[in-house]
């Protein structure tokens, strides 16, 4: 990665940590950067593209901690234990991102930003796996997909209290604590039948990956069918015109939520519109 397209995305990375995505201008982040206008388009075609880049170099930040002890020579119990505990901190580094991201709720799912989380997620499920595998071999074997998925679950949750309360857990005391609770449950799964199979993962990223990259047609088709509801209404004109700019936002390669919830909320004076409405601002994660 070149050096200016690195300050482009810690530019950016910062002030989306501070006023969130949508308030960003790009005109902001060639500022903080210290570059051109013309620069910027040089690395990347919109902001959006930059979103892209910055999620990826987020991710392959984490791979990077994480990837530091693999050539350690120690037991498999204490490499995951480092790993964990870098985990956490890579966490910690980036909280206020993470905080705003979450609370704007407003990054885009395009195609592209979908494909990806769902391959992240998939990669640090076998992380975990290959992890638990080496730590408790055959004795964890048929139980891996199980043990991932609620190790990932108590992570995750870990880290949300984290985030918000850094000074209420002592990292190593905390992954101490985690990796005692996975002996527990390696203990408790003997002599049980694995819930969560291989094929049934697969089957169910196959159909999450089916919704998800589909959801925009599913969307047009929505938005068709209150064309037809509209155009059967005396003087609603002014409905007519909400769906087009709808349309034409879910059309983009990087929708704005802000728009969409605005259009939607266009549309809720009419009552044979409702069910519409309140799927679409479902899918865009959209309250209200």
């Amino acid at each position: 990665m070149k050096e200016k397209e690195k300050a482009i995305i810690e530019a950016a990375i910062k002030l989306y940590a501070t006023k969130g995505f949508t308030a960003t201008s790009i005109q902001e982040i060639v500022t903080e950067s210290g570059i051109s206008k013309g620069a910027f388009y040089l690395y990347f075609k919109s902001k959006e593209a930059l979103l892209i880049a910055i999620l990826e170099y987020y991710f392959d930040y984490i791979q990077k901690k994480l990837e530091v002890f693999d050539s350690y020579v120690l037991p498999p119990r204490e490499k995951f234990s480092l790993k964990l505990t870098a985990l956490f901190h890579a966490m910690l580094e980036h909280k206020e991102f993470i905080i705003m991201q979450s609370r704007e709720q407003a990054i885009p799912l395009n195609k592209e930003v979908k494909e990806l989380m769902i391959r992240k997620y998939y990669e640090a499920q076998m992380f975990y796996q290959d992890s638990l595998r080496a730590i408790y071999g055959k004795k964890a074997e048929p139980h891996l997909w199980d043990m991932a998925l609620m190790l990932e679950g108590v992570i995750n949750s870990y880290i949300k209290l984290l985030l918000f309360n850094p000074d209420g857990f002592k990292i190593d005391e905390l992954v101490g604590y985690i990796l005692r609770r996975v002996d527990s449950l390696v203990d408790g799964l003997q002599g049980e039948e694995p819930l969560a199979t291989k094929e049934k993962v697969d089957e169910l990223i196959k159909k999450t990956k089916a919704y998800f990259l589909t959801e925009g047609q599913d969307i047009k088709k929505m938005i068709n069918e209150m064309k037809n509801t509209v155009a059967d209404l005396q003087n609603r004109e002014d409905l007519l015109i909400t769906l087009d700019v709808l349309e034409r936002e879910i059309d983009m390669e990087l929708p704005r939520i802000p728009v969409i919830q605005g259009m939607l909320s266009n549309l809720k004076d009419e009552p044979s519109l409702d069910l519409y409405r309140e799927t679409i601002a479902s899918k865009y994660n959209i309250k209200g």
